[in-house]
């Protein structure tokens, strides 16, 4: 489906969307494309932000991306509110945008405790240059949370020379994403920093956090890293099936009432796609699963009737600079799978989760970049054990 009448609509500009719309334009759409961006930058990468710009190593990550080349209609600061279905338009902040095919890459946007005082989050560029500023020596930084983002805004934090304090409502550091069993083995990591495990933040008040009990953790700056929510308000009332984010299957196709919409893709952060590898929904936030994403979105929109459609399940890939190291996660294990490590002399770490059955379902790296791309291959084919580069 390449005629030059056809209208398509990506909603969203992050790396789903820059993908995509390249994609479209290899695969011969030759429509036109409106893009629509809620903020008023162009295009941008995400993940540096928590790294080499809160470090002040980087100002630009603009994504390569040329509008004009494309031939795109850019449309910058216009966020989308509502979506009709049946008259195909979106709509924005500025008016209705008819569509033939919509691509939807809202993404997702931090999750904000109650209370009136200021807290900072780290998504956007804004963010990562505002916290940025404020990591000065001696400064009394409380994060909320010990996250993927938590440990690496301390890692800065500390750096810099602040006085950090961690209030964390599970048993252990990344506990939610590693388990208690393994994210105890990360506390060494924290040492400096006043780690706070099980406590529950009540509000965020005026240079406090108050705790469920009470208590007043004196703050000059607090982050919170609690999560994320999917970008799906302005969909409310679509008819689109929602489940813990946007529903897409295998092809990243919608639906309505379980009924695919062939023009209607979603990729990205926003998205719960069905993996077959899983025989579960995923809602990952993950840049490699949004970048990679792109291509199978533009396949789909632009298949005909008889083609077969791509598939976008690829093995989960996640990375983290934290403390001095370099931490990856491939895979994704369920509540009844098992960690393993042996270790075998060399620097570093590898964890290896295991299911019921035997099959490796994920594996934790730590300063071990040749385990981790043999991790992708073993979690791939199911394999039963992970074939390890051995020590020198």
């Amino acid at each position: 489906m390449s005629d030059s009448g056809s209208q398509t609509v990506v909603v969203g500009a992050g790396v789903a969307a820059v993908r995509t719309i390249g994609a479209l334009r290899r695969g011969g759409c030759a429509g036109p494309v409106v893009l629509l961006g809620e903020e008023s930058r162009a295009p941008y990468d995400r993940p540096p932000l928590s790294k080499t710009v809160l470090a002040g190593e980087r100002e630009d990550t603009t994504l390569r991306f040329d509008p004009v080349a494309l031939d795109i209609d850019l449309r910058l600061g216009t966020p989308a509110v509502g979506l009709d279905l049946t008259r195909r338009v979106v709509l924005t902040s500025r008016g209705e945008v008819e569509f033939d095919r919509l691509v939807i890459a809202t993404g997702a946007a931090p999750v904000r405790l109650t209370g009136p005082g200021r807290q900072l989050t780290l998504r956007t560029a804004e963010d990562a240059i505002a916290l940025r500023a404020r990591l000065r020596p001696g400064a009394r930084v409380v994060l909320i949370g010990a996250s993927w983002i938590g440990a690496e805004v301390a890692s800065q934090a500390v750096a810099r020379g602040c006085v950090v304090t961690c209030l964390e409502a599970g048993p252990a550091p990344l506990a939610a994403a590693l388990g208690e069993e393994v994210g105890r083995t990360l506390l060494p990591w924290w040492s400096g920093i006043d780690v706070r495990l099980g406590v529950t933040v009540s509000s965020v008040e005026d240079g406090a956090v108050v705790l469920a009990d009470g208590t007043a953790v004196p703050a000059d700056v607090v982050v919170t890293g609690v999560g994320v929510r999917q970008e799906v308000g302005w969909l409310a009332g679509s008819g689109l099936d929602l489940e813990r984010g946007l529903a897409v299957d295998e092809h990243l196709r919608t639906s309505v009432a379980g009924a695919a919409l062939p023009e209607v893709v979603a990729a990205g952060d926003v998205v719960a796609r069905w993996s077959p590898r899983s025989r579960r929904r995923l809602s990952l936030g993950h840049w490699e699963d949004a970048s990679s994403a792109g291509a199978v979105a533009a396949a789909t929109l632009l298949a005909r009737p008889d083609d077969p459609l791509p598939v976008h399940d690829p093995v989960p890939y996640f990375w983290s600079d934290q403390f001095g190291h370099k931490v990856q996660y491939v895979g994704a294990h369920g509540a009844q799978d098992r960690p393993v490590e042996a270790p075998d002399g060399r620097p570093g770490r590898t964890v290896t989760w295991i299911d019921p059955a035997g099959a490796i379902t994920a594996v934790l790296t730590v300063d071990r970049p040749r385990d981790s791309a043999a991790a992708r291959r073993a979690v791939a084919e199911g394999a039963d054990h992970l074939a390890l580069p051995q020590p020198a």
